[in-house]
């Protein structure tokens, strides 16, 4: 029977989601971050779609959602949440232009803030769990897939794997100088060609740095929008899978 519960896990409020056994811990965690303007719950309903593809690994493997920390109800946003804000006329000019330097330049303000947060968040669950960076996968979409990419760059060590549905390149110099520090690491990356939010080319950018610094990465290019496709959540399956068997 698949579970649910809202915990506090560092600061941040989290969502997780699983079918252990009672007093079971996992083998496996999967840690996904909404986008901006979503709410906390928005990635939640794919544990279940997830969990429904790998019946024979629902004792092994947990789903964790982290809920952004900054409410974007004073803008009208509801209950939409953000990791950092965003510069909305900036963002459009670059639309416009097609052009994603503005973007690439440095790293956004508040970003290192909810860095420092979802690292305490990431702590904890290892501490909750006695789970290594072997066996955390480490994603989200868009925003969140930002985030996490971000992360994943400054760990000691690689994660189990990363998961980037329609991120983007940040911070370009920093990252370029991180990634050859996860080389061999396993990516999955997705991403529209219709992408009107975040264009492609800033996802062939991000693939291309980090390919060129030894990151294995599965890109996964789609004729769609700004989403997470049924191809890109059927990789992250054949990663658990392959995870599970290695336990």
């Amino acid at each position: 029977m698949i579970q649910s519960e809202t915990v506090q896990l560092g600061q941040l409020t989290c969502r997780t989601v699983d079918a252990l056994p009672e007093n079971q811990q996992p083998e496996v965690v999967v840690v996904l971050c909404h986008g901006f303007g979503a709410p906390g719950t928005d990635l939640v309903p794919l544990s279940s779609e997830l969990l429904g593809a790998i019946p024979d690994l629902n004792e092994k493997v947990q789903f964790v959602f982290p809920e952004a920390p900054l409410s974007l109800a004073p803008y009208g946003y509801g209950d939409g949440r953000a990791w950092w804000m965003i510069d909305m006329m900036a963002l459009q000019r670059a639309m416009e232009e097609g052009d994603f330097r503005d973007f690439r330049g440095g790293e956004p303000e508040g970003m290192a803030e909810s860095r420092a947060l979802l690292q305490e968040t990431l702590e904890a669950i290892r501490e909750r769990t006695g789970l290594g960076w072997d066996k955390i996968v480490l994603g989200g979409f868009s925003q969140g897939a930002m985030l996490t990419t971000d992360i994943t760059l400054r760990l000691n060590e690689n994660p189990a794997g990363l998961v980037i549905y329609s991120g983007t390149l940040l911070n370009e110099a920093e990252w370029t100088r991180l990634a050859p520090q996860r080389a061999g690491l396993n990516v999955i990356q997705s991403h529209g060609l219709q992408d009107p939010i975040l264009p492609y080319n800033g996802a062939e950018l991000l693939r291309d740095m980090l390919t060129n610094a030894g990151v294995e990465v599965e890109f996964i290019p789609f004729p769609s929008v700004h989403t997470i496709t049924a191809e890109g959540l059927q990789s992250l399956v054949g990663m658990l899978r392959t995870l599970c068997s290695d336990t």
